[in-house]
């Protein structure tokens, strides 16, 4: 009668440790959901995460409202969600910005890993190696030959200091050994203006936003950053391949949440982002733009970042970097 009892101690303790997680994680959302985004509007950070909204908004029955909170290279934003209640209803949209950041941003007032909770990734894109047309290089081999010629003489642009595309530019640098000068600017868009008016040499923006340029003749590529060709460029070749064997940067975005937000709800949350995601009219029209799906398990998607943080404390290291 004793073991009896004991066991139904046991199976009562183990159901009233199992029921409130599942019933927390059926309740939420009961109320609006805010994503942070700390970028300004129109980048991919944005993008998606309203592509992310509307898709969650209807699946769950509750509003997913972004608010864009730009600023000090995602310091603003992302230190807001830190510090909001961990509760469900506040998230971040985040990017590999953050973990350059981890590095180059010493003294932000959170850290990444610790102050923020890993919930899913969304996405990747490779970064298209563009030149402006009065560029005497019409393949990544000539552009190495010109660099190497004319060291600092060439140059490229980037949205700021830390972001991927200064980090793709440094990596690129220091893989290649080439001596070539960065020009930073306020945004990826005046970046892209600078390289498509002829007054910056290079770049490495977006495939997501620059393709059209190439397309329309305004810019001239000269590899893509992934391990693989492009599937909307197959017959460009990668930057590894071309002449720099190994390189390889993207852009990726993902979802956090503040540190202490019950499990529960950061596996739900991840579970609906995973079959958003995975919808045939999403995934399909990412394909289109360059854009592969990402999923992974929270604590899968925690030790991405932290290998990323390390990888690019490396070049910021390697190259010296130092935030403006």
């Amino acid at each position: 009668m004793g073991s009896i009892s004991r066991r139904g101690l046991l199976v009562a303790s183990v159901a009233a440790t199992v029921l409130p997680h599942q019933a927390l994680a059926q309740a939420w959302p009961d109320k609006a959901v805010r994503i942070v985004v700390p970028f300004g509007p129109g980048g991919p950070a944005d993008v998606y995460a309203r592509v992310l909204g509307q898709a969650l908004s209807d699946a769950l029955k509750q509003p997913f409202v972004i608010d864009n909170k730009p600023g000090a290279g995602a310091v603003i934003g992302t230190d807001i969600v830190a510090k909001a209640p961990p509760d469900g209803y506040t998230l971040l949209m985040m990017s590999n910005t953050h973990t350059t950041n981890e590095t180059l941003l010493a003294n932000k007032p959170y850290k990444l890993l610790k102050d923020l909770a890993p919930v899913a990734p969304v996405n990747s894109s490779d970064l298209l190696m563009v030149v402006h047309p009065s560029v005497e290089a019409k393949s990544l081999k000539e552009f190495l030959d010109l660099a190497k010629k004319q060291p600092g003489k060439l140059s490229y642009a980037s949205s700021g200091p830390g972001t991927p595309y200064h980090m793709a530019g440094e990596l690129f640098k220091s893989m290649s050994g080439t001596d070539i000068l960065h020009v930073p600017h306020k945004n990826s868009g005046d970046a892209r203006n600078s390289v498509l008016g002829g007054h910056v040499h290079m770049m490495l923006d977006a495939i997501t936003a620059i393709a059209g340029n190439v397309e329309a003749g305004k810019l001239r590529a000269l590899g893509t950053t992934g391990q693989k060709r492009s599937s909307i460029m197959p017959n460009l070749p990668t930057i590894s391949e071309a002449g720099v064997p190994g390189y390889e940067a993207t852009i990726w975005l993902g979802v956090m949440a503040p540190s202490g937000t019950p499990a529960a709800v950061i596996d739900r949350l991840n579970a609906e982002i995973a079959k958003v995601i995975a919808r045939p009219e999403i995934s399909g029209a990412w394909a289109k733009q360059g854009a592969e799906p990402m999923t992974m398990a929270p604590a899968a998607f925690g030790t991405f970042i932290k290998n990323d943080i390390e990888k690019w404390a490396k070049v910021i290291q390697t190259a010296g970097i130092k935030a403006p």
